[in-house]
């Protein structure tokens, strides 16, 4: 797969790189988190939301909404899933990455996906994305091999965090695996719950 850059033009269509927004206090908190061997992914951390980088964030970037500021750590090199939410998620690459990307008016009316659509692009370390309500996205992969990732994620507070009721099991809502999350898994992957509607290729970054 041909690996893009998100300075592209092809990137304009799953969301914008974002200038003027502080991010050393931020990068520096996260000097202090795990990069373990596979990926771990935790929605708010205290000491991330306590900066005055978040303030900013939560104001110029989410107009003010209350926000969670959390990461996406690890080692990985496959797609395994797509997911996509109801608002905007703000990523900062602590170090260079690629994500996975493809857009939600392509899963058919069967809730499949086929991977065969989906684009990679490269972040490169220290950048700021909006990634879009309508862009499917899911954990970043490896940019240097066996190097690892970490990544920040901005989102509206309670994004990924458990449901609090039980979602019907048809349509949409069939889906919905976390709040403001709704997912489309790949078989190969085994995600426990989640809904396996991605057809083709577990998209592999070697």
């Amino acid at each position: 797969m041909k690996i893009q850059n998100v300075s592209d033009t092809s990137f304009k269509k799953y969301g914008k790189i974002l200038k003027g927004y502080p991010t050393d206090k931020i990068l520096k908190e996260m000097q202090h988190t795990p990069l373990p061997d596979d990926v771990i992914y935790v929605p708010s951390v205290d000491t991330l939301e306590a900066t005055s980088d978040a303030k900013i964030f939560q104001g110029k970037g989410f107009g003010g909404l209350d926000i969670e500021v959390g990461y996406c750590n690890g080692n990985n090199h496959k797609l395994n899933g797509l997911e996509y939410h109801r608002s905007s998620e703000i990523n900062i690459a602590v170090n260079d990455l690629v994500l996975i990307l493809g857009a939600q008016q392509d899963i058919t009316d069967e809730f499949k996906y086929d991977t065969s659509k989906a684009e990679a692009f490269l972040v490169p370390k220290g950048t700021v994305i909006e990634v879009y309500a309508t862009t499917l996205h899911y954990a970043p992969c490896n940019a240097e091999g066996e190097k690892g990732f970490r990544c920040v994620i901005i989102l509206p507070k309670g994004t990924n965090e458990d449901l609090t009721f039980t979602p019907d099991k048809d349509g949409e809502d069939k889906l919905l695996t976390a709040q403001n999350k709704w997912l489309i898994a790949h078989e190969e992957a085994q995600i426990p719950g989640a809904f396996c509607g991605l057809v083709g290729e577990n998209i592999t970054l070697k």
